[in-house]
């Protein structure tokens, strides 16, 4: 059987096309840091979330500083809200410095994704996703979820606000004389 040589080089191309759609595949899973949703973050009882009892930052989700350039931001989602982050009650967070958002859900599985930035995590009730970015610039960003979590997904969103190192601090210590 003879194969012209035109059939030749489309068989070559295609071979190509095949070995390179793998290699990509292999390196995007391997190569570039990206993984599963694990429990690196800890478990936790999706039970004592919903009720508040988890004896954990869950309680009283919201920012902590633990160090001068460190902050924790703790983030309960349930449907169909983050909390905080929701409505009137934005993430505030200061930037030029590390901040670790831990997430877990109270009800049933939730997607976490600010955007314009590469956080973006699958929370699942019973664990504690944990992202850790840095934002350099200030300015208000999107927050959705990202996964269907239930007849009315399309309304859960929030925002984090990224603001100036000192205006975190004054607005910090309003807070607490109020």
């Amino acid at each position: 059987m003879q194969v012209h040589n035109f059939e030749k080089v489309w068989l070559g191309v295609a071979l190509l096309l095949i070995v390179g759609f793998i290699a990509t595949i292999a390196y995007g899973s391997v190569g570039a840091g990206i993984s599963m949703v694990d429990d690196s973050g800890g478990t936790i009882s999706a039970q004592a979330v919903q009720s508040g009892e988890t004896g954990t930052g869950f309680d009283d989700p919201g920012v902590v500083k633990q160090s001068d350039d460190h902050y924790v931001v703790y983030v309960v989602a349930r449907q169909f809200q983050f909390s905080p982050g929701s409505g009137d009650n934005p993430i505030r967070v200061p930037a030029d410095a590390r901040i670790t958002f831990k997430v877990t859900s109270a009800d049933v599985v939730h997607g976490f994704s600010i955007t314009e930035t590469n956080i973006n995590t699958m929370v699942i009730p019973g664990q504690v996703a944990e992202v850790t970015a840095e934002f350099d610039e200030t300015g208000t960003y999107g927050l959705v979820c990202h996964e269907y979590c239930g007849a009315a997904h399309h309304t859960m969103g929030g925002s984090v606000e990224v603001v100036a190192p000192s205006n975190y601090t004054a607005q910090q210590s309003q807070e607490v004389s109020a």
